[in-house]
């Protein structure tokens, strides 16, 4: 498809809000997704586009977090190892449905992500609630089905990781934050392979989008560190306001 100046100005500053999001509790893809919809990319291509974006994106808030030690490496590494075949496994599913499957899984799954996020938002640490013999397992298994839901359709990923180390886990805000960020950057790379091997990514217009998510992913986790969990529960409250209102927008 054709770039024009306005696809640009449509797609980076709110690739730039979603990053910044993104970083601080999950859920840029309920911005960023939309935004290469918003600027006439069909649904896979924005996908793949979106993918390349978030993940140079995400790399930053990850090395941000590593270097602040706000990752707990034995879950992250054990949920990244899950996440890889999952989201591979997601993306091969997205790219053999129809467009406006892709969609209606959209407006069926942002929901659901709501109201997990609102039942939970007060909650920012916890008992594990695990047997201690199954905490490996369960950070294998939370990494692959979550893979596997950010390969096929990607908005509240970030969400879903914190929330599992938060309530399952029993993990610190900050710490889930951070270790949802190793899990995230391997689920995207294992997305972004397959979606660029089959020509669903618009490299020209995902670049200077990635550098936009770059400087927000780097922003956010500065302040999320600095500010702590109670920051996250706010950002997270406003990440579902603008996610139901989109969803209103696309009902109606």
């Amino acid at each position: 498809m054709e770039l024009t100046w306005q696809t640009y100005a449509i797609v980076c500053p709110l690739v730039f809000l979603a990053g910044f999001i993104d970083s601080i509790a999950g859920g840029g893809g309920l911005i960023s997704l939309p935004a290469y919809y918003l600027a006439g990319l069909p649904p896979v291509l924005a996908a793949g586009t979106n993918k390349l974006s978030a993940c140079l994106g995400t790399v930053a808030s990850t090395t941000r977090f590593v270097r602040g030690r706000k990752v707990v490496w034995s879950t992250g590494l054990l949920a990244a190892l899950g996440a890889f075949p999952g989201s591979w496994l997601g993306t091969q599913l997205l790219l053999h449905i129809p467009e406006t499957m892709v969609r209606l899984l959209m407006i069926v799954a942002i929901p659901v992500v709501a109201c997990v996020v609102l039942r939970r938002s007060g909650d920012t640490a916890g008992r594990c609630i695990v047997p201690e013999g199954w905490t490996r397992a369960v950070a294998f298994l939370v990494g692959l089905l979550i893979g596997f839901y950010d390969g096929l359709i990607g908005p509240g990923t970030g969400t879903f990781l914190i929330l599992m180390f938060t309530m399952l886990l029993g993990m610190e805000a900050v710490l889930a934050s951070g270790t949802a960020k190793i899990v995230n950057l391997t689920s995207n790379l294992a997305s972004l392979v397959s979606l660029l091997l089959s020509g669903q990514v618009a490299v020209a217009l995902g670049l200077p989008a990635a550098l936009c998510g770059i400087a927000g992913n780097w922003l956010g986790a500065g302040m999320t560190m600095k500010r702590g969990a109670g920051f996250i529960r706010v950002v997270m409250l406003i990440v579902l306001a603008l996610l139901l209102a989109k969803m209103v927008y696309d009902v109606v």
